[in-house]
């Protein structure tokens, strides 16, 4: 596999820094939202994000972010969900994105959706998270990508190898990604 041009990481995990590795986890919603939107025939508008917002748990994952996307946060003026960490209607928001439904793909470890899901929201908003949060993440991402999800031992080493001051070269020295059939490239 080859690491991103822009950062030298491996694809995807240079997000949120790395204008290259956030286009593509941006990707992954907006592709998601513009299927969605698709398959019913709708106009990509305002007023159908503010529909999707309003009844969350009745949406993909992906559709719910695509649409918290093309709305704004009356407080911060920020995307909603994506504000300051002291910003209170954003952090409900992003509370109230994992309302939504997440459903495995074929063929992989159940849960990885979900792990797909936490990785995007901490890659896309990495200032509302914990340099170490992010920094397993830009790690991870790439894996969970591929279809593998760690057991919770090898979670666990992971972090502690963070907590121990691990860098993300360190890190990416051992873990490998195979991002098969995912796009690499914005």
């Amino acid at each position: 596999m080859e690491r991103c041009v822009e950062c030298g990481r491996w694809p995807y995990g240079g997000a949120p820094g790395c204008r290259r590795c956030l286009a593509l986890v941006d990707r992954i919603i907006e592709d998601g939202y513009q299927a969605f939107l698709k398959e019913l025939d709708l106009e990509d508008d305002v007023a159908v994000a503010e529909m999707i917002v309003e009844e969350i748990k009745g949406y993909d994952w992906r559709v719910v972010d695509g649409a918290f996307e093309r709305l704004t946060c009356g407080a911060c003026g920020s995307r909603r969900g994506r504000g300051p960490k002291d910003c209170p209607p954003c952090e409900l928001d992003e509370g109230f994105r994992y309302s939504a439904r997440e459903v495995d793909r074929p063929g992989v470890t159940p849960r990885n959706e979900h792990a797909i899901r936490v990785g995007a929201a901490v890659l896309r908003n990495g200032h509302r998270h914990s340099p170490r949060a992010l920094l397993s993440w830009q790690i991870g991402f790439p894996l969970v990508l591929s279809g593998y999800l760690p057991s919770t031992p090898e979670a666990q080493a992971l972090r502690a190898r963070i907590n121990k001051g691990a860098t993300y070269e360190d890190l990416a020295a051992v873990h490998v990604p195979d991002l098969t059939g995912w796009p690499t490239t914005p």
